[in-house]
């Protein structure tokens, strides 16, 4: 992770570590779990299954606690209502923030932003797992839907979203940092180092027509602010974007881990060599997401994928980055999550991303 001046603090070289993106597309939590830990041995990471409930849906998972939100399980859909009074759920929530949150007087509790067991199976189904090992493994990962894709998504009573909407925009984003922390304490006791994620698909539409208004400069700040968060509980943060990015925004909030899709868009990352260099060199790591989360995955093989990631990865070196730093930098992950895929096709990303992860490290000896 990286303190105040940029620098890593308690730097890892992951060579080739596998980990995974939240969503499965399971409905039986135990195997989720299984699956996860079975071929993330390191790196394991709680499932998201949004099959079995509208409550496991990306945004709907991390709403409770969230002041003014109204969940319409008619029409599938959640909403902030914000035409009535909300000056007291607004004191309330920002009493709990401060109270838990406050560096010097904080008391660090986070319960007020419990993920409850109705809106996770999987997250404490893996918690009585690790519980059941009774040893700590290396990493333990989590993850949080990112402020930008949770307040462009939803929106407010008026069909607005919510993110024009200063006042709850800010709420948004400090939800979602105690979210991550929530997170991170509760599975402190079972890795060396907990990894959460925030994930930020909708940063795929930076810059385009739809989002001309979204500042660069305020999406640095909003991810500053959960980055910071998780560094906090001295857990190390990343930032998932499935598709193409300005990439340096990522790295100019101070993310530890970068993860892209490199299957689908692996040279994007390339066009920001300085940024990725600086970011490489003072500890930064990059999450490739080389396995596809499509039906191209029953077309691959090991071999394929590996020619691949080289493919990528000299790419990058050619703009003047070490190669081996690169490598010993390196993160395997499919390309996004699984949710939405055949199980039987979510089954094979896992097993790719395992062996990808294991042909990897064998052919740089590490």
């Amino acid at each position: 992770m990286m303190n105040d001046g940029g620098e890593a603090v308690n730097p890892m070289k992951p060579k080739f570590l596998a980990t995974g993106i939240g969503s499965m597309p399971f409905e039986d939590a135990g195997h989720a779990v299984d699956v996860s830990m079975s071929r993330l041995v390191e790196a394991p990471f709680w499932p998201q299954l949004p099959k079995l409930s509208l409550n496991e849906q990306m945004e709907i998972q991390y709403s409770e606690g969230m002041p003014c939100i109204v969940i319409d399980r008619d029409k599938s859909r959640m909403y902030f209502d914000t035409s009535g009074d909300y000056s007291e759920a607004f004191a309330a929530f920002y009493e709990n923030y401060m109270a838990a949150m406050e560096p010097a007087e904080g008391d660090g509790d986070f319960s007020s932003a419990t993920i409850s067991p109705e809106f996770t199976r999987g997250l404490y189904v893996m918690e009585k797992r690790l519980q059941s090992l009774g040893r700590k493994l290396p990493f333990v990962k989590v993850q949080t839907t990112g402020p930008c894709s949770f307040a462009l998504t939803i929106v407010d009573e008026n069909k607005r979203a919510i993110y024009y909407n200063e006042e709850f925009r800010d709420v948004v984003i400090k939800a979602l940092a105690m979210k991550c922390r929530w997170q991170i304490q509760k599975f402190q006791p079972y890795a060396e180092k907990v990894i959460c994620f925030i994930d930020e698909p909708i940063l795929s539409a930076f810059g385009s027509s739809t989002y001309i208004s979204v500042k660069r400069d305020d999406v640095v700040s909003y991810l500053a602010e959960m980055i910071a968060a998780v560094h906090a509980d001295n857990a190390i943060a990343g930032i998932h974007c499935c598709g193409n990015t300005e990439w340096s925004i990522l790295m100019d909030a101070g993310v530890d881990i970068v993860n892209f899709d490199a299957y689908g868009y692996g040279e994007t990352i390339a066009m920001y060599p300085e940024a990725v260099k600086t970011h490489l060199e003072r500890g930064g790591m990059l999450a490739w997401g080389v396995v596809p989360t499509s039906k191209a995955i029953r077309e691959q093989s090991v071999d394929a994928l590996v020619s691949h990631f080289e493919k990528m990865m000299d790419n990058l070196a050619s703009k003047g980055i070490d190669k081996q730093l690169i490598a010993q930098q390196a993160i395997v992950t499919p390309s996004c999550g699984t949710g939405s895929m055949d199980p039987e096709d979510a089954e094979r990303v896992f097993e790719m991303v395992s062996l990808l992860s294991k042909a990897m490290r064998e052919k740089y000896k590490f």
